[in-house]
């Protein structure tokens, strides 16, 4: 009885993966989502915990396996509840992490009970055991290093020749892990040797990497992460978590693909060429033009008697955890007879779907987000654009700077609108360390100040008007 039952289990399991996956790609129904593919996940850790057999015996140390998850689970309760949007970045990178580093202990584990027994392993076995291993690895410790480079814990490191020093570091690892699978290496010293070499290739591999391109190496270790999840799969073979893994991978592939495209750049010019690092930053202000400054008086003048007001969130809306008080603005513009939109870029924030997350927090109505290819065409017949903490993605220099490292990239043309207002607290370069041509365009104003109080401000005076 047990032995049918497990397999079925898995089997809804898996589908719901599939349809929680499916219901994330809108945010009407992400919540839904989520919810679907963790109780499939529950579904499956239960029914793997009190229905597999192996020889005919149960799953053995039940107690430290129920300990354990009782003890992750409150971890994971814990920080998931305490964190602000400005660290969801970084708490997806820390778990992702951890993911990483379960799929290659697994590995080790499974080589190690291999060599203690004596087993002879098929090759494709052994292949799958060090493609785990080496993919996990570098999962973990490459997204450890981006949870400290989000956290401001850590800088960008270079240094010369260090793209042939990781190169051939990648070399070395590929070559080790297969000739452990073919046989020509064994030992568990030489796996160790092997599990050390990715762990410095994971870390080596995302130290230069600069902080604009965060959200694409986010999604590349997701997928990493994904892979090596399958891989463990296959060791078990264990359809679920192979399905699952797979899932996770190829959904991280692909979002690592549209990310690349929406700021018009290779997947191996985000990997080598060390854009938006703190050694690239600039203070601002670098093209000697004049800009004109606008009071939240004059702002909120404007956006009252307009008929359509476009926000453009950025990751200074989070660092001031403004997302609410934006929101009343919408709202006593809307009081107002105005039409309020939000025009959200792909890669804005420090990870995919970061405003959309943002936003959602403050209750913002999910048809107010409009995705850029969408709001670009509103922009020229829209009256008031105010760009709250976001620089790079509302830079005409994509567009007309052929020396410019975001030429190419595309962006929301904020600057067809009649008016913009830009909300910084300074003239200071945005995080891919580059100055912004629209500052200084004759329909542009800059409102200077912490987003939240510049905002509360806003909210105050459109009232009185």
């Amino acid at each position: 009885m047990t032995d049918g039952l497990l397999p079925i289990l898995y089997l809804i399991a898996s589908v719901t993966f599939i349809l929680g996956i499916k219901l994330l790609g809108s945010p009407k129904t992400a919540r839904v989502g989520n919810l679907t593919a963790a109780a499939g996940m529950v579904l499956a850790i239960v029914g793997t915990i009190f229905l597999y057999r192996h020889n005919g015996q149960p799953l053995h140390n039940v107690t430290w396996i129920l300990a354990a998850l009782a003890l992750g689970t409150a971890i994971g309760w814990v920080m998931a509840m305490r964190v602000k949007m400005t660290a969801m970045p970084q708490m997806v990178s820390f778990f992702n992490g951890m993911g990483g580093a379960c799929a290659a202990l697994i590995s080790i584990l499974e080589y190690k009970t291999a060599m203690a027994e004596g087993l002879a392993t098929s090759t494709g076995h052994s292949l799958a055991t060090m493609a785990g291993l080496i993919i996990g690895a570098v999962s973990f410790s490459g997204s450890i290093i981006a949870y400290l480079k989000l956290e401001d814990r850590l800088g960008d490191i270079r240094f010369g020749g260090q793209q042939l020093v990781n190169n051939g570091l990648l070399v070395a690892t590929v070559v080790v892990g297969g000739a452990l699978v073919v046989g020509s290496l064994s030992g568990i010293s030489t796996l160790y040797l092997l599990t050390a070499m990715a762990l410095i290739f994971g870390i080596l591999f995302v130290l230069p990497i600069g902080g604009a391109d965060m959200p694409v190496v986010i999604s590349l270790l997701n997928s990493f992460t994904g892979v090596a999840a399958a891989c463990g799969g296959f060791l078990y073979d264990n359809m679920v978590m192979l399905i699952g893994g797979i899932l996770v991978g190829s959904a991280g592939t692909i979002l690592t693909v549209v990310m690349c495209n929406s700021m018009n750049r290779s997947l191996l010019n985000v990997l080598i060429g060390n854009f938006g690092g703190a050694s690239g930053s600039s203070s601002g202000g670098s093209s000697g033009g004049s800009y004109r400054e606008v009071s939240a008086a004059d702002a909120a003048m404007m956006m009252t008697y307009a008929k359509q007001v476009v926000i453009v969130p950025g990751y200074g809306l989070a660092v001031a955890q403004a997302q609410h008080v934006c929101h009343q603005l919408e709202h006593e513009l809307e009081g107002k007879g105005v039409t309020v939109k939000y025009a959200i870029h792909p890669v804005a924030g420090r990870m995919p779907g970061h405003m959309n997350v943002l936003l959602a927090e403050a209750d913002v109505a999910y048809d107010k987000l409009v995705e850029m290819e969408e709001v670009n065409a509103e922009f020229p017949t829209t009256d008031v654009v105010l760009v709250v903490g976001a620089n790079d993605v509302v830079n005409p220099a994509a567009k007309t700077d052929p020396t410019s490292p975001i030429y190419g990239m595309p962006i929301l043309d904020a600057e067809l609108a009649h008016q913009v207002i830009i909300m910084k607290r300074s003239m200071k370069a945005g995080y891919a360390g580059i100055d912004n041509e629209l500052f200084y365009r004759p329909n542009a104003a800059m409102l200077f100040g912490d987003a939240k109080a510049s905002l509360t401000a806003l909210v105050n005076e459109v009232k009185q008007v």
